[in-house]
């Protein structure tokens, strides 16, 4: 009996190179239904106890990092980290909002969990820009004209603040229409603006209206500043200006474009 001819092989294998036919879809049986599901809950109910009720995922440490004047004593007693409890179940927000509320020197605390027993405290502390003054104490001011701290010794470097503020005129007004504190926060403004040259000669900030800022220097040289307004235009006047006059002793940039200098 003669064999298949070469067409009859071509068709077939055709035939047997075409798509696959789709497996049918089983649906599982009770049986695996019930064995998928207890196999869930004792796990479920093994990483519930592994994170509440085992000893091995429990509060045994409070690293904190990032402190300048703040001791990390300090920052662990104002924490008051859970110790003991599970780590999973620590409030991180209560901890942060309890810190800044009892060390206001903190500008910003981060407060992660460092597992398998440990939490972390990254401080970032205020940096005083001026200083106010209060009889025998000083309070600091940071870059955001807050007060957040009163010490006894003034630190190296940071100038005095002064609100010479009368209580009839002009200065009475600029004081009624923006308040003392709006005051204080544009003479930070001011302060930060200041070349760092300068700035290292600076020992007073006096603020007589919002729109009468003023530096005392060392030397026995003081700058009219104006208000905090085109901070960086009249920090280039005012550069350029001691250059060209290095010594006077009386620098006016309140009007950048027409600085003044006066003194010798």
């Amino acid at each position: 009996m003669a064999g298949p001819t070469t067409a009859e092989r071509g068709e077939r294998r055709r035939e047997s190179s075409g798509p696959p036919r789709p497996r049918r879809f089983r649906r599982p049986t009770v049986r695996t239904i019930v064995i998928t599901a207890v196999l869930l809950v004792v796990l479920g109910g093994a990483v519930g106890w592994l994170l509440y009720g085992s000893d091995w995922l429990r509060v045994r440490s409070v690293s904190v990092s990032g402190t300048r004047v703040l001791t990390p004593a300090q920052v662990r007693e104002a924490a008051d980290a859970p110790v003991g409890e599970p780590l999973i179940s620590v409030d991180i927000e209560a901890i942060e909002a309890g810190l800044k509320k009892k060390l206001p020197r903190i500008d910003a605390i981060e407060v992660t969990r460092s597992w398998p027993d440990g939490i972390d405290l990254k401080v970032t502390e205020r940096t005083a820009i001026l200083l106010v003054q209060n009889g025998d104490k000083y309070v600091e001011v940071d870059d955001a004209g807050v007060r957040f701290a009163t010490i006894s010794r003034a630190p190296k470097g940071v100038p005095l603040l002064e609100l010479a503020v009368s209580h009839s005129g002009s200065s009475a007004a600029s004081l009624r229409r923006f308040g003392e504190d709006r005051l204080v926060r544009e003479a930070v403004r001011v302060a930060g603006r200041v070349p760092a040259a300068v700035a290292r000669d600076t020992r007073l900030v006096k603020v007589r209206s919002f729109d009468d800022i003023s530096l005392e220097l060392s030397g026995a040289r003081t700058v009219a500043w104006g208000s905090g307004e085109k901070g960086a235009d009249k920090a280039r006047a005012l550069t350029a200006l001691m250059k060209a006059a290095p010594d006077a002793r009386h620098f006016d940039v309140s009007v950048p474009t027409a600085p003044a200098s006066s003194g010798s």
